[in-house]
C-alpha cells in the first residue's frame, strides 16, 4: 500500500499535484481531516481492497484538525503496514501573493485581511512538516504542466503519469465523434463490405484484418502513420496531456476503421508510456447486405 500525503503552502499548487496523481491512476482525496487518515489507511488495507496507491491532500484549510497531522502520520507509520510519504509544495512569497491576487481568493490564515501576514503565519506553522517531508518542490517558477512533470518524477520508478490513448473507430455515415483529438479517414482502403464472405464479419475478425492490410497503399499508409504517431504521442506526453483519442473513420464503422484501431492499439499497447484502449463506436449497428446498400 502506497500512501502519499500532499501538503504545503496555500497557492503552491496542491490541486494540480493531486491531478497528476489522479492521472497516474492513484485514488485521491482532497482536504482530508488528518484524524481520518488512519481509518482510511485501514480501509485500503482490507482484503480485496481495489486501492493499492492513494494520495490525500491535508493542509491548513482543515483548521484546528490540521494541527493533528504530524501526530497522525506517526500513528499511521507505527502501524507498520503503511509508511506515508510526504510531498511538500512551497513557493516564494511573491509568487503566492501574485497567485492569490489573480484568483481573488482569500488566504485561509489571513484573518485580518493581510495576505503577507497570512503567508508568514502559514509558513511558520508548516515548518516542522516541511522538515520531515520526503519530497519538497518549489513551484515559484513552474507553470501547470511543469509542476505536473515535477510531481510525476517525484512518484518514483514506474509511478509516473501514463497518457491514456484511445484508438476509436467510427462510421462517417453515423457522424464524427466529438471527443476525437486526431482523425484519419481510411475509406481509401478496399471495403470488405462488398466481399460476400467478409461482409457479415467485422474488423475484429482476422479475416477482415488480413483483407484490409492487403489493400493497395496500406503498407505505405501504415508506415507513415506510425512515423507520425511515434512523433506526436511522446510530444503530447511532454506537454502534459493526460488523454488522447485517435479516431479512424470508414463508411459504416464496422470493417476498415475497426481493423486499423485494433492494429494500432496492439502496436502502442506494448509501450509503457501509454495506457491504450479501443472503442468501436458503430460496430454494433445493424448489418446491411451489400445489395440492399446499393
Amino acid at each position: 500500500m502506497e500512501l502519499t500525503v500532499i501538503t504545503g503552502m496555500s497557492g503552491a499548487g496542491k490541486s494540480q499535484a493531486m491531478g497528476a496523481f489522479e492521472d497516474a491512476g492513484w485514488f485521491c482525496v482532497d482536504n482530508l481531516p488528518p484524524g481520518l487518515l488512519p481509518a482510511l489507511a485501514d480501509l485500503f488495507l482490507l482484503d480485496g481492497s481495489p486501492v493499492s496507491r492513494a494520495a490525500v491532500v491535508c493542509d491548513v484549510r482543515g483548521g484546528v484538525y490540521f494541527e493533528e497531522l504530524n501526530a497522525v502520520l506517526d500513528q499511521v507509520a507505527a502501524n507498520g503496514d503503511v509508511t506515508p510519504r510526504i510531498l511538500f509544495l512551497e513557493a516564494s512569497d511573491g509568487s503566492l501573493v501574485r497567485r492569490f491576487k489573480e484568483t481573488r481568493r482569500r488566504h485561509p490564515l489571513a484573518e485580518d485581511g493581510s495576505l503577507l501576514e497570512g503567508i508568514e503565519r502559514e509558513r511558520g506553522s508548516l515548518a516542522e512538516l516541511r522538515g520531515r517531508a520526503d519530497v519538497v518542490i518549489d513551484t515559484s517558477t513552474l507553470n501547470i504542466w511543469e509542476l505536473r512533470r515535477a510531481v510525476s518524477e517525484a512518484l518514483g520508478p514506474g509511478g509516473g503519469v501514463r497518457m491514456s490513448v484511445m484508438f476509436a473507430s467510427f462510421g462517417y455515415k453515423h457522424g464524427i465523434p466529438q471527443d476525437a483529438d486526431l482523425l484519419f479517414d481510411v475509406r481509401f482502403l478496399r471495403n470488405p463490405h462488398y466481399v460476400a464472405e467478409l461482409s457479415t464479419f467485422t474488423g475484429m475478425d482476422p479475416e477482415v484484418q488480413q483483407f484490409v492490410t492487403a489493400s493497395p497503399g496500406f503498407v505505405e499508409f501504415h508506415d507513415r502513420l506510425g512515423e507520425l504517431l511515434d512523433f506526436l504521442l511522446p510530444a503530447y506526453v511532454e506537454e502534459g496531456k493526460s488523454s488522447l483519442v485517435v479516431g479512424f473513420g470508414c463508411t459504416g464503422g464496422r470493417h476498415r476503421s475497426v481493423a486499423l484501431a485494433e492494429l494500432l492499439a496492439r502496436r502502442y499497447g506494448e509501450d509503457e508510456r501509454f495506457d491504450v484502449t479501443t472503442s468501436h463506436r458503430h460496430i454494433r449497428r445493424p448489418h446491411v447486405p451489400p445489395a440492399a446498400a446499393r
